[in-house]
């Protein structure tokens, strides 16, 4: 199989992290925190070392701000869920996945929260960043956006967006989902409040974990409450991070293969990984805009750097799903056909009723893959 999804989930990982995973369930199978016996010390320290290596991946101020999570979903929910109060008011950007639009939609519909959506304007950063400030009213406590888009990979401005929100006191969080991994993220220096991430994806770890990362002091309430091993004779979760955001058993696998996928990233290197994706990407644009039944969608920015490697296209007189149907079927190569869990995106996009086409390669992904997929396309 010519495996072109990685958007959705990296495959293959890499070995090392198969063999973390491993190691994990055969030799660190202890509840951490939880036992004063060697066994579980012995895990809460390597938990505690892969927050220490996350923690310098992403520039976090502590290893007490890396806050394991079961996905980015679970972590842009606590973030929603946790900041927010009665009256308060929220700005998004129009090319949001459902993890941040519904739980914001939820809260709508109880009379919690209001929020608006501020235009993305491709290739315009000015009028995006005049988009957003214009939707920011007296309420306005948390400008929520995704870092780069998951149906067409454009990077939207996020280190002006959080200066612009911090001019007015309001707080932001980046959904990093599809760009933790692909583009360097600076808790520090870029100031964001809050960082949402998968670990399944561009960090080439296992599914099931994610990463909620903290840039500031406000206390979070928590998602879920239950036992951390720390200060159990309180009803109350405890007030310090990582315990307070941490109930229940962590998933110690995931953990320590996360780890190892970020070791991977970083042996590597996060430009040397973009620039390859990146050119198997621009050699496939090239040739597929000059095919007459196809139409990229939103390539319409050719500043270098703005895209995440994705690559989204219509086909003419077919759905996008049909077609996803048709590569895989018959040809065994595997991409993404449909709306994507996006459906702001596609409205923004003006493809809502076709859905597109997505291919997103990762660092395993040849040139000879790419280049069978452009023949398979010339015929269509």
């Amino acid at each position: 199989m010519i495996y072109l999804d990685n958007s959705a989930t990296t495959y293959p990982k890499p070995p090392q992290v198969i063999r973390a995973v491993q190691q994990a369930v055969k030799s660190y199978g202890f509840n951490p925190g939880r036992g004063g016996y060697r066994q579980s010390l012995q895990t809460a320290r390597m938990v505690y070392e892969a927050r220490e290596t996350i923690a310098a991946f992403f520039h976090a101020p502590s290893s007490e701000a890396v806050i394991f999570t079961p996905g980015c979903t679970q972590a842009l929910n606590t973030v929603i869920k946790g900041v927010l109060h009665h009256g308060d008011h929220v700005v998004i950007s129009s090319l949001e996945h459902n993890a941040v639009y519904r739980p914001l939609y939820q809260l709508k519909e109880m009379g919690e929260i209001t929020f608006d959506i501020a235009d993305v304007v491709i290739g315009n950063d000015e009028a995006t960043l005049s988009n957003f400030r214009n939707a920011i009213n007296r309420h306005t406590r948390l400008i929520l956006c995704t870092h780069a888009s998951n149906v067409i990979g454009y990077k939207l401005p996020t280190e002006r967006l959080c200066a612009l929100a911090h001019s007015y006191g309001i707080m932001f969080c980046l959904d990093a989902a599809q760009s933790a991994g692909v583009f360097p993220i600076d808790m520090v220096n870029d100031a964001y409040d809050y960082v949402c991430c998968p670990g399944h994806k561009y960090l080439y770890g296992p599914m099931g974990i994610g990463l909620l990362l903290i840039g500031n002091d406000n206390r979070i309430a928590p998602l879920i409450a239950g036992g951390t091993g720390s200060m159990s004779a309180q009803p109350e979760m405890p007030d310090f991070y990582p315990d307070r955001l941490e109930a229940g058993t962590q998933n110690i696998a995931g953990i320590l293969g996360l780890k190892a996928g970020v070791d991977f990233v970083m042996s590597h290197g996060i430009e040397r990984i973009y620039q390859k994706e990146n050119r198997l990407i621009e050699g496939l644009y090239r040739t597929l805009k000059r095919h007459d039944k196809l139409r990229i969608i939103g390539r319409e920015d050719d500043r270098e750097g703005v895209y995440a490697p994705v690559l989204a296209f219509t086909v003419d007189g077919t759905d996008s799903e049909s077609v996803a149907v048709k590569l895989s079927e018959q040809f065994n190569i595997a991409v993404r056909g449909g709306l994507h869990c996006a459906p702001l995106a596609h409205k923004a996009l003006h493809t809502i009723d076709s859905g597109v086409v997505r291919v997103s390669p990762s660092v395993f992904t040849s040139a000879d893959e790419t280049a069978y997929l452009q023949r398979v396309l010339s015929r269509m």
